[in-house]
């Protein structure tokens, strides 16, 4: 099964968003950088929130997609964490941590994607 890095990335917004992530961003680098084709930025409101978002992306990833990432950073602190799956990197944020990071800010430039996950 190969899905696009667009599909891994919608999956791994959906996955959040069921967690009751807020401010999901899909950021789309493809043209920008070569480090990967599309960032994901959400927020959870608590440690708590955070892990079991996270816990959340990777299995709906791995069900959906048969992907493991290749690396998790960020775990121990829960402040910030990082899922790294090569052409879709997934950044899980607490809102202090997000707010003083601003990636989103960073890749102003970069085109946003449609999310539409009502």
């Amino acid at each position: 099964m190969t899905v696009t890095s667009l599909e891994l990335a919608k999956v791994a917004a959906i996955a959040a968003d069921s967690k009751k992530a807020s401010d999901l961003i899909l950021l789309d680098l493809s043209s920008k950088t070569d480090v990967c084709d599309y960032l994901l930025i959400c927020t959870g409101e608590n440690s708590r929130q955070v892990d079991a978002i996270v816990d959340e992306v990777r299995a709906k990833v791995s069900a959906n997609c048969g992907v493991s990432p290749l690396s998790c950073e960020g775990r121990e602190g829960l402040s910030w964490v990082l899922l790294d799956y090569g052409s879709v990197v997934v950044h899980v944020f607490k809102p202090e941590t997000r707010d003083f990071y601003r990636l989103e800010r960073l890749w102003g430039d970069a085109p946003r994607v449609e999310l539409s996950l009502e």
